[in-house]
């Protein structure tokens, strides 16, 4: 698959189905398990106003399918403000690459809103296929952190980071 197999759509009021498909148990496993639906809805709200960063909807670029979502959003790490990101593809496309070509689409996204020198993903390691993503879209793997998410549940995560400013990871 090329990079022309997926397009980015910017999130809108009508996508709060898919915040809900991807709020499963399968795909939230190395996330903690599913939010409430209290807090989906609020992450709804975050996802549809402006703000730092942006969601979007990962669309198959002929057809315009939904096939799951991806994002960077602002973040304070290690003394310094930079772009994080996430990706969901949902599990019927799942296995087909599109995870990588929407994270490579994404890179081109937080390059294009300029602010922050670099994108970091940071996937539990138990997670082999969001590692695999990070690998495969270029990122560079710095090592591991401890994370808190959601509160109360602590995970151990890869730092991978993408280098805006000269496209190296």
């Amino acid at each position: 698959m090329d990079e022309q197999t997926v397009r980015l759509v910017g999130w809108g009021e009508e996508d709060f189905w898919l915040l809900e498909r991807v709020n499963s148990p399968e795909m939230t496993e190395h996330l903690g398990g599913p939010e409430s639906a209290e807090k989906l809805v609020a992450r709804h709200r975050r996802y549809v106003e402006p703000g730092s960063g942006r969601m979007y909807r990962v669309t198959l670029a002929e057809g315009g399918e939904t096939v799951g979502s991806v994002g960077f959003w602002e973040r304070e790490w290690r003394d310094s403000l930079v772009w994080e990101t996430g990706w969901g593809i949902l599990p019927e496309f799942q296995g087909r690459g599109l995870a990588a070509l929407a994270a490579r689409a994404v890179v081109v996204e937080a390059r294009a809103a300029g602010e922050h020198r670099y994108l970091h993903a940071f996937p539990s390691v138990e997670h082999t296929a969001s590692n695999g993503v990070c690998r495969r879209a270029g990122f560079t793997l710095l090592g591991q952190a401890e994370f808190e998410y959601p509160k109360g549940h602590w995970i151990t995560s890869n730092d991978w980071r993408f280098d805006l400013t000269d496209g190296q990871g």
